[in-house]
């Protein structure tokens, strides 16, 4: 798979729950085009083609991003607000994955732009539908802007 062909980014410090998400996605067939990377800085390098991504071309943006809030180098709401506020990127939905139910984070996530702010559930299963319903939305019933 080539960088271009990346249709859904997760950008998760968290090994155990990107492992998780990547699980629920491959059970629900929608993993074949997903890119994990750890921190913010390297979802930024990414989206932005920079650093080892520096090849790709902006317009192979990925149709979906889940991003966790809490991460360092760059956390999710700086993520965030670079993705939303650049004129070529600011129409790919973003999804916050977090564990966080502080009402400013949430506030925050949607004054940013946020298309959805999903709070993990801790059981697997549980989490695996989550995961699953949203791959699906945001893969098959949403439609992306050309």
């Amino acid at each position: 798979m080539k960088n271009e062909d990346i249709e859904i980014l997760i950008i998760e410090d968290n090994m155990a729950d990107a492992e998780m998400t990547i699980r629920a996605l491959k059970r629900s067939k929608l993993a074949n085009s997903l890119l994990h990377v750890q921190d913010g800085e390297e979802g930024l390098d990414y989206i932005f083609c920079r650093g080892k991504y520096a090849g790709r071309h902006i317009e192979n943006a990925p149709r979906v991003i889940l991003l966790d809030l809490k991460m360092p180098k760059v956390n999710g709401i700086e993520v965030l607000q670079q993705v939303k506020g650049d004129e070529r990127t600011k129409s790919i939905p973003v999804v916050m994955l977090t564990s966080s139910k502080e009402d400013p984070d949430i506030k925050t996530c949607y004054k940013l732009g946020v298309n959805s702010y999903v709070v993990k559930p801790v059981v697997f299963d549980s989490f695996a539908k989550a995961i699953s319903e949203l791959g699906l939305y945001w893969m098959i019933v949403n439609q992306p802007a050309k």
